[in-house]
């Protein structure tokens, strides 16, 4: 073992005790009784971890090229964290997808729940909820008086996803995981007082974010050029052109939607509009599904058949990874996301669903495309092939790095690959992939627009608003022209994109760099050139900013 991997195992051991929620989210045993420190002493103690490890590595050689590929996306990923650490962001930052009180609230759908040890961990947690929030309280107030602090509206939107977590016809989340857990005796008291505190705990923090913290929040959602660039960048591990990629969203968007009223033509009839189409789509009883339980096996088959089917041909998927479970969640926040096996596999990997509130009926089309995202050979087969390199990866590539870029351009880059393998022939489900582009497309658009408030082009090809200037409500009146989405989903997706600058553009930029680094790959090799060992060979670095991989693939 040569020093940097190391330093990584050190960091891994370390970041674990500091983070124990984290840890039981990438599988690693030992913490699931533990709660994190959200106070701003356990924030800098973060921090503190980061800065050393930075300049621990900065002292050390590699010893070989995947030291050497270890270091830089050591390099890259831990520098950017420091960053948000110094700057405040790490902590502070609020919305309605992820802050302190989303981790430890999802950490529960991973904790495992058959046996006694199992339900006194999750306990454990419960009887802690009040202590965490208590400490991420004096976080988020000490940030307030130093200027920073989320925008009111994303505050107001995270009180109303407490409301619905702890209200009983609602989510009624905590007092309902209680409930499935078998437990007697002493062991049962301690979860149902558990339950009630979390359950209270959480009341009080939805009053305290909207009565105490949203009218000190920031009137503008916009987070503006500086911050927009940290985001952006840290998000996909590579600096670009902001205004070029911005306009290259609007480029791409036509490009996709001329490919649309193609296909539509085919489902409804010669000149038949996208609208047309989805209306012939939605109106065939064999493309929906009247719940969410039938929906959840209907992804479960297509997964496990496309994990049969691409093994041994484009991919070699290794026994480990053939296992991904589908999955609903207890909470309707409408977020449909992906969760990593635990280190030796016990745990498998899932794909999960927050069904928003009111969405009674499923359109397989729109779907199809979202199992491949999120399953095999998105999400699951990248996460699952770096977890099983312990031979040439180190603990913490395996288990902690993360680039959204990579992972989400990645999966984006893998349900364009399914339509090029022929699994997308299906019109209806070639449809649905494209509308999921192009969404990815209007999210390059209005993320850059509204945070950057930029000029909406005077020659866009869709004659949208010339001339004017991005705002939220522009930004929804945008989605809602140019994507097929349910109006709850896309209420959520909105609202994300506000509160998390320069997370949305990373599916489709990531994409692009993908794509780009496969053609630079076919222009290196020539005749030589394999998609099936590009793909390998590409996924064996494991996670890793865009940047760094690039020049990582440049040396292969």
């Amino acid at each position: 073992m040569g020093r940097i991997d190391e330093l990584a195992d050190r960091y891994v051991d370390e970041w674990a005790e500091l983070n124990p929620t984290g840890a039981t989210a990438v599988g690693i045993a030992g913490h699931d009784d533990k709660t994190d420190d959200l106070s701003p002493e356990g924030y800098a103690a973060q921090a503190e971890l980061v800065r050393r490890t930075i300049n621990d590595l900065d002292t050390v050689d590699p010893v070989d090229e995947p030291e050497n590929v270890a270091k830089e996306a050591m390099l890259e990923r831990l520098g950017l964290e420091l960053t948000r650490y110094d700057t405040g962001y790490a902590a502070t930052d609020v919305n309605v997808i992820t802050s302190g009180l989303h981790g430890l609230r999802m950490t529960f759908d991973v904790m495992p729940t058959e046996g006694e040890e199992a339900v006194a961990n999750i306990a454990a947690r419960l009887n802690a909820f009040p202590t965490a929030l208590e400490q991420y309280r004096r976080t988020l107030l000490e940030g307030a008086d130093k200027g920073l602090i989320s925008a009111r509206a994303q505050l107001l939107a995270v009180a109303e996803q407490c409301e619905a977590w702890t209200d009983p016809t609602r989510d009624g989340f905590f007092q309902g995981l209680a409930s499935r857990l078998r437990a007697t005796g002493a062991l049962a008291t301690e979860l149902q007082h558990g339950a009630a505190a979390a359950t209270a705990a959480t009341a009080a923090f939805g009053v305290f974010l909207r009565e105490e913290l949203a009218p000190r929040g920031r009137d503008k959602e916009a987070a503006g050029p500086e911050r927009y660039a940290l985001g952006s960048q840290y998000f996909l591990g590579a600096k670009v052109d902001q205004l070029e990629t911005y306009l290259w969203g609007f480029d791409e968007l036509d490009r996709l939607e001329r490919e649309m009223r193609a296909v539509s033509a085919v489902i409804a009839g010669k000149g038949a509009t996208v609208d047309e189409a989805v209306a012939v789509l939605d109106a065939d009883p064999a493309r929906n599904i009247g719940s969410k339980e039938e929906f959840r096996d209907w992804m479960q088959a297509l997964s496990d058949r496309a994990i049969s089917e691409l093994n041994g041909t484009h991919f070699d998927i290794e026994p480990p990874a053939q296992k991904l479970e589908c999955c609903l969640t207890p909470t309707s926040d409408g977020a449909i996301y992906y969760t990593g096996p635990s280190e030796d596999f016990s745990r498998p990997g899932r794909m999960w669903w927050a069904v928003p509130e009111g969405q009674a009926s499923f359109s397989t089309w729109r779907e199809v495309t979202t199992v491949y995202h999120e399953g095999v050979p998105g999400h699951h087969l990248q996460v699952s092939q770096a977890l099983l390199r312990a031979d040439s990866l180190n603990r913490w590539q395996r288990l902690l790095c993360w680039c959204s870029g990579h992972g989400e351009g990645w999966a984006l880059y893998a349900e364009r690959l399914m339509d090029d393998l022929g699994y997308l022939t299906d019109p209806g489900d070639r449809l649905g992939m494209l509308d999921a582009q192009a969404l990815r497309a209007c999210r390059v658009i209005v993320d850059i627009g509204m945070h950057l408030e930029l000029e909406i082009p005077r020659d866009n090809p869709f004659g949208f608003h010339p001339g004017e200037r991005w705002t939220p409500q522009l930004g929804w009146d945008f989605l809602r022209a140019h994507t097929r989405q349910p109006e709850e989903v896309l209420r959520f997706e909105w609202k994300r994109y506000l509160g998390w600058p320069g997370q949305a553009p990373s599916y489709k930029v990531g994409e692009r760099i993908w794509l780009q680094a496969r053609d630079e790959a076919k222009r290196r090799k020539g005749s030589d050139f394999n998609l099936k060992s590009f793909h390998r060979d590409a996924l064996d670095l494991g996670s890793l900013g865009l940047d760094p991989l690039r020049k990582a693939l440049a040396r292969i």
